[in-house]
C-alpha cells in the first residue's frame, strides 16, 4: 500500500484542549493506576513553556485484580482494585472526579488506513466539511464491513485520526479549513478492539459510579507521553511492555499511523522463572527484578542465589541455584517477545515509516539487558522512555511503568474526540477487509 502523508499533528491542531481538570485510569495486568491532573494555563508572553504543561495533583495506584493478559477476568475483583486507586487518588488531590479517559490494551486491536474523497465544488472549507468526510469515513468502513462479512464480529471503533490532509491532489495540508478547492481528501487511522472486552472495562468502570470520556489505546498513549517531537515527525516505532501485554504503535509526521498488541509481557517472564525454578511467583518476580538480565553473561555461572522452593516451609533453608539458570529462562521469553514485535512490524507494511528508531518503555522494559536484546533483534536504535511534558509525578511513578497513565492526562487534554466522533460499528473478517480497503486506496492515491 502506497500512502502519502500530509502534514503532522492534524489532531492537535484542529482540537482546542480542555481546560481544569482531568481524570484518568489505567487498567494494567499488573497495576492499576489512577492519575487526577489539572491542564496548564501558558504564560501570557509564551516565555515559560513549562506553565503549559499539566500537573498530576493526585495518584493513587494498586495491584491489579482480575486482569489476565489485558483482559478483565473477574469484574469484582477489578472493580475493587479500581475503586482503591481512585479513592487514594482523590485523597491527594482533595477533588472528587466523576468521569475518566481509559486505557485499552484487550480486545485484539485492530489498525487500518481509509482514505476518503469528498466534493467540496469550490467552495471555502469549514467545520462542517470536516465533519461531514470524517462521517463519511465510518460510513465507508460499515460498508466495506458488510461486504466483507455480514455475520462478522461485533466490534467497536475506538480511534478514528486523520494522518493526512489534501486539496485537489496538493498534498501536506495541516488544517484544510479556510482554504478552497474542488475536492478534500484525508487518509484515515481506525484502530477498533472487540466490542465485548470494551463492553467489560466499561461495566467494571461504571460499578465504581464514574462515567468514561473515553478510550485510548495503551501503546498510543505511551507513545503521546514519551515521544519528543523530532521522533514523532521523522518516524518512530514505541514498544510498551506491560504486564500481559506489549504494545506497538508506530508514529510518522506527528501522528500514530499503525499500532498492535501482543498478549505476551512481564508476567509470562515471571511465570517461566516460577516454573523453571519451581519457587513461589511472589518469590520469582523479585528474582527477575533484582537478579534477572534480559542477556546472559558467563560470570553469572559463577553467582549463588537463594531461591525457597514451592511448598516449603519458610525456615527450611532455600535452594541454592547459580544465576545463570536464572537468566536463561528469562532471555529466551524477552528474545521471543522482540522477534513477535519484528513479526508484527514487517507486515504491517508500514516498514518505511517506522523509521531507524525505538523507543521501549513500559513496566517489562526495566528489565536490566532488555534495551540491548532489544537493538540486537530489531536492528534499531533503542532508547528508554519515560514521561515527558508532565509535572507533578512522583519519583516512584515518573518511571517508564507510568507512561501510558501520563499519556492519558495528554490525550485527555488535547481532546481528539471532539473532531473524530468514534462510534460503534460492526465488521468481519479483518484480512478481507484490509485487502478491500488497500485495492480502494491504490486506486483513488
Amino acid at each position: 500500500m502506497s500512502v502519502d502523508w500530509g502534514s503532522g499533528s492534524v489532531t492537535r491542531k484542529l482540537t482546542k484542549p480542555r481546560s481544569g481538570t482531568v481524570a484518568v485510569l489505567d487498567i494494567g495486568t499488573s497495576k492499576v493506576c489512577c492519575l487526577i491532573a489539572r491542564a496548564g494555563r501558558p504564560s501570557p508572553d509564551g516565555t515559560n513553556p513549562i506553565a503549559a504543561q499539566p500537573r498530576v495533583i493526585g495518584a493513587g495506584h494498586q495491584v491489579s485484580r482480575g486482569v489476565r493478559n489485558g483482559t478483565i477476568v473477574d469484574v469484582d475483583a477489578t472493580e475493587d482494585a479500581i475503586r482503591k486507586a481512585v479513592h487514594m487518588a482523590e485523597q491527594i488531590a482533595q477533588e472528587t472526579i466523576s468521569s475518566v479517559t481509559v486505557n485499552l490494551s484487550a480486545g485484539a486491536p485492530q489498525s487500518e488506513i481509509l482514505g476518503v474523497d469528498l466534493d467540496i465544488g469550490g467552495q471555502q472549507i469549514d467545520e462542517s466539511d470536516l465533519r461531514r468526510i470524517f462521517q463519511q469515513t465510518h460510513t465507508m468502513r460499515d460498508d466495506f464491513a458488510a461486504q466483507s462479512n455480514g455475520n462478522g464480529a461485533d466490534r467497536e471503533l475506538i480511534h478514528s485520526i486523520p494522518v493526512g490532509f489534501s486539496i485537489d491532489g496538493q498534498q501536506g495540508i495541516a488544517d484544510p479549513r479556510g482554504m478552497f478547492g474542488e475536492k478534500l481528501s484525508v487518509n484515515m487511522h481506525l484502530v477498533s478492539a472487540s466490542a465485548n472486552a470494551v463492553r467489560t472495562i466499561r461495566a467494571a468502570v461504571e460499578r465504581c459510579h464514574l462515567e468514561i470520556d473515553g478510550f485510548v489505546l495503551s501503546p498510543y498513549a505511551a507513545g503521546l507521553s514519551t515521544l519528543v517531537e523530532d521522533e514523532s515527525d521523522l518516524g518512530v516505532t514505541v514498544v510498551d511492555m506491560g504486564g500481559g501485554t506489549t504494545g506497538i504503535s508506530i508514529f510518522y509526521d506527528g501522528e500514530m499511523v499503525f499500532a498492535d498488541t501482543i498478549p505476551v509481557g512481564g508476567n509470562h517472564v515471571t511465570s517461566d522463572v516460577a516454573r523453571g525454578l519451581s519457587t513461589p511467583i511472589t518469590n520469582a518476580e523479585r528474582l527477575k527484578t533484582l537478579y534477572g538480565n534480559a542477556i546472559a553473561a558467563e560470570s553469572d555461572e559463577h553467582e549463588m542465589l537463594d531461591v525457597p522452593q514451592v511448598g516449603e516451609d519458610e525456615h527450611t533453608a532455600p535452594h541454592q541455584l547459580p544465576r545463570s539458570l536464572l537468566n536463561g529462562i528469562i532471555q529466551p521469553r524477552i528474545e521471543e517477545t522482540f522477534e513477535l514485535v519484528r513479526a508484527r512490524l514487517d507486515n504491517s507494511g508500514f516498514g518505511a515509516y517506522a523509521g531507524r528508531r525505538v523507543v521501549l518503555t513500559g513496566g517489562a522494559s526495566q528489565l536490566q539487558g532488555a534495551r540491548d536484546l532489544a537493538v540486537r533483534i530489531l536492528d534499531k536504535q533503542v532508547r528508554m522512555g519515560r514521561p515527558l511534558r508532565i509535572r507533578g509525578l512522583a519519583e516512584a511513578i515518573a518511571g517508564s511503568a507510568f507512561a501510558t497513565g501520563a499519556g492519558l492526562i495528554a490525550h485527555a487534554i488535547e481532546n481528539p474526540s471532539s473532531l473524530t466522533m468514534p462510534v460503534p460499528l460492526q465488521y468481519g473478517e479483518p484480512g478481507r477487509l484490509t485487502g478491500r480497503l488497500g485495492q480502494w486506496f491504490r486506486e483513488h492515491f
